[in-house]
């Protein structure tokens, strides 16, 4: 068991999807509080330890069906360079800490960490044989991280934080599968059985649904006279231009660079959506602070 493999198997490029566990901190208007931050960063860094015990579950359970993928097969454990006991053996020691340290830091934060846990070995286990549940329960996952970062400073919850997170996270979700079932084409199903149930129409529709509802629950979020009231500023709709720009950019490396397959990928690699979540944070910040 070396380095490389490792790392292969915890997946560190997809801990930027903990990164939204910073949301409630920020929207919250507490990210100067040095306190709260030390708390969001410790939950993030448990998160990541917690969210890598999942992807070494998701590889043991799938190992066969990645041997098939042209990607996914050079995965330590589906290449076999990573014998399945030993990644037990790392997987156990991430969850022992990730439990431990989740129990000091904040008990009811341990609590979404095991709801998290559990989605894990569910979605693993059974949800991703479920036509439509199985992006839907990646898509709780996300709810859940944005949930974490709420309670481990205890503020109170935003039902706009749950809905505009679950519905992004359903475009992000639709748009894995349709990339998936472009890519593997006519082996998709020797790969994951539950794209059977798929086709690029009803995805491409799923995924115009979800889109909408996005940019709709955004700007509705940004223009509610509550909303204005409870973040003290009304220019919070200036930031709906970097938001539509980000779903209109993932869309175009969906349809036209065949492109989606990895979210977290095209999010740290995609300088232009890198930029513009960028000058989203910037915008948000200097409105919310100044």
């Amino acid at each position: 068991m070396n380095l490389r493999d490792i790392s292969g198997v915890l997946r560190p490029g997809q801990w930027v999807k903990n990164l939204i566990l910073f949301a409630g901190i920020i929207f919250s208007e507490n990210i100067q509080n040095p306190e709260m931050l030390a708390k969001v960063l410790a939950a993030f860094t448990l998160f990541c330890s917690l969210s890598s015990v999942g992807y070494i579950i998701n590889d043991i359970v799938d190992r066969k069906q990645d041997s098939q993928h042209p990607h996914k097969a050079n995965r330590p454990v589906a290449s076999g360079r990573l014998k399945i006991r030993s990644a037990v053996m790392l997987g156990s020691l991430l969850l022992i800490v990730s439990l431990l340290g989740s129990c000091l830091l904040n008990p009811t934060f341990s609590v979404v960490l095991l709801a998290y846990l559990s989605l894990s070995v569910a979605y693993s286990l059974l949800f991703k044989h479920i036509v439509i549940i199985d992006v839907m329960s990646i898509a709780l996952g996300f709810v859940l991280r944005a949930v974490a970062g709420v309670v481990v400073i205890n503020v109170d919850i935003s039902a706009w934080l749950i809905v505009c997170t679950i519905l992004l996270a359903l475009f992000l979700g639709f748009g894995k599968r349709r990339h998936e079932l472009v890519l593997l084409e006519a082996e998709a199903s020797d790969h994951r059985q539950i794209l059977t149930e798929y086709s690029l129409t009803f995805l491409d529709q799923m995924i115009a649904v979800v889109t909408a509802s996005t940019v709709v629950a955004y700007a509705f979020y940004t223009l509610s006279p509550e909303v204005s009231q409870k973040l003290g500023t009304k220019y919070m709709a200036l930031t709906i231009p970097f938001v539509l720009y980000g779903i209109f950019r993932y869309l175009y490396l969906i349809h036209q660079k065949e492109q989606g397959g990895s979210p977290a990928k095209t999010l740290l690699t995609d300088k232009p959506i890198l930029i513009d979540i960028f000058l989203w944070l910037i915008a948000a910040i200097l409105i919310l602070y100044l």
